[in-house]
């Protein structure tokens, strides 16, 4: 049976050693990840003046071995001390773009595929998801890419319909 003066001592709003120690091993490695960041990606994050300024000497020192972690130990305890959730959020969606884009790529190749393969059921279904495209232009494009498909051509229509296809889908998500 614990007394009212034990519960004080294990109060749950603390945070346990370990906890912090966590916590400050994972700032020490987004101190790290952003010294490997180059200039252009930097200007893209939410850092505030000092952060920017650790993290800029720290990238002139890098070969410099005790002053170069001490650098990074600076930065982790300067960002202990803020809040790194939208700084977390803006890497992940930098780190994610290129996946992003390749899974937007492959789906854009699957509209034009289906469109040349599927004919007016294709194209409708196109149209349901995407209703500012034009019936007529994915219809000539898709005809031209099925007779160059048919011919052994070089697949023209078909760059171009992928061409309308993006143009599309990107105009509808803006």
């Amino acid at each position: 049976m614990q007394s009212d003066h034990q519960d004080e001592f294990f109060d749950d709003s603390e945070s346990s050693k370990s906890q912090r120690k966590r916590e400050s091993q994972a700032m020490h490695e987004l101190g790290v990840k952003l010294v490997k960041l180059g200039k252009n990606v930097l200007k893209q994050l939410p850092l505030d003046h000092e952060v920017l300024a650790a993290v800029q000497l720290a990238q002139k020192i890098e070969n410099k071995r005790e002053g170069y972690r001490r650098q990074l130990q600076f930065i982790g305890k300067l960002l202990r001390q803020r809040d790194t959730d939208a700084l977390l959020a803006k890497i992940d969606e930098i780190e994610n773009h290129s996946l992003y884009q390749a899974s937007h790529f492959h789906a854009l190749e699957r509209w034009r595929d289906r469109i040349i393969s599927g004919g007016d059921d294709a194209i409708q279904a196109f149209i349901d998801d995407y209703p500012m495209a034009d019936r007529q232009q994915l219809r000539q494009y898709a005809r031209q890419a099925q007779k160059e498909l048919e011919q052994n051509k070089p697949p023209a229509a078909s760059r171009a319909l992928f061409k309308y296809i993006r143009g599309v889908v990107d105009s509808q998500a803006k």
